[in-house]
């Protein structure tokens, strides 16, 4: 089976065996992947989107060290045991930069992207980018056992079958051959927040276009009234670092900066204002132009 555009070996070998435990219809061309992010944290003490500009390459967290997950990219860490689970040891032995970059195929065409959990703004990427991803439902932590390319994969099926949570339930992409930003992005977008900030400065140097969401919002009285769904210290937190009684992907990234707050903590916030605090309506990622709104499926409208 031929990959466009990878020339790594392993990246190859890796293609190769998931393709061979892959089974289903072939993925909607029209369909993309996205990587969900936030834009304004930093790693290495640097602002994420100035490297990004620096490198002109979306790493890894093997490369970067962060991540909006677990961080357990490091030999012997769990990343590193689920990447030798599912391709059978291709990477075992392979440089951070040349392992795969993980996103989500959005299938639903989100206008938030397709796994929000990670991130209130995400990168569409080319279409090109399905013929070297391979995809798993549910996400890798889980340990799953089906498994897909663009050739063929039921994991649509399977997705919409389920009734797992709105912040769990994507098909986790993993993209081989690394993320070029001016080769393989289709646009940046953006949580409205960020409009007239360092954050939108910093994303007009990437080569690539930007795009915008209505954005992510939450009242302090939404807030704690969800507060059940992560804990209540964290809708207590929540409230403590809203700007005029809103919680924003803004607010929660400024109190990041600070170092006062324990990251995780902040990311149980996140994990609410992005459960229940994303834009209202309906449409899609790939008009090519501004988004124009779109609630998220399964997720709640901001509430007053």
């Amino acid at each position: 089976m031929d990959f466009h555009g990878v020339d790594s070996p392993c990246a190859r070998a890796a293609l190769r065996h998931v393709a061979a435990r892959s089974a289903g219809p072939a993925v909607d061309a029209r369909l993309r992947i996205t990587l969900n992010f936030h834009p304004d944290r930093t790693a290495g003490g640097r602002p994420v989107l100035a490297t990004m500009a620096r490198d002109g390459r979306y790493h890894s967290q093997f490369v970067t060290g962060t991540g909006n997950g677990g961080l357990t990219a490091h030999p012997g860490g769990d990343r590193w045991r689920w990447e030798s689970r599912i391709f059978g040891g291709a990477y075992d032995t392979a440089a951070g930069h040349e392992r795969p970059v993980y996103g989500a195929l959005d299938f639903r065409r989100q206008v938030v992207g397709a796994a929000p959990r990670f991130g209130s703004s995400h990168f569409r990427l080319r279409a090109a980018a399905l013929d070297r991803a391979t995809f798993c439902y549910p996400d890798s932590a889980a340990e799953p056992a089906d498994f897909g390319v663009a050739a063929g994969m039921s994991l649509i099926a399977l997705a919409e079958a389920d009734d797992r949570d709105a912040l769990d339930d994507y098909i986790e992409a993993q993209v081989h051959g690394g993320v070029d930003l001016a080769r393989d992005v289709e646009a940046l977008v953006l949580d409205a927040c960020y409009r007239g900030t360092p954050v939108e400065a910093a994303a007009l140097r990437l080569p690539c276009p930007v795009e915008w969401h209505p954005g992510y919002r939450l009242t302090v009285a939404a807030l704690r009234r969800h507060g059940d769904y992560r804990g209540r210290e964290y809708a207590e937190l929540g409230a403590r670092i809203a700007r005029d009684g809103l919680v924003d992907p803004r607010a929660i990234g400024d109190a990041a900066r600070t170092g006062r707050y324990d990251p995780q903590d902040l990311k149980m916030v996140w994990h609410t204002l992005a459960r229940f605090g994303a834009p209202e309506g309906a449409g899609t990622a790939y008009s090519g132009a501004e988004a124009s709104g779109g609630h998220t499926p399964g997720v709640s409208t901001p509430s007053a």
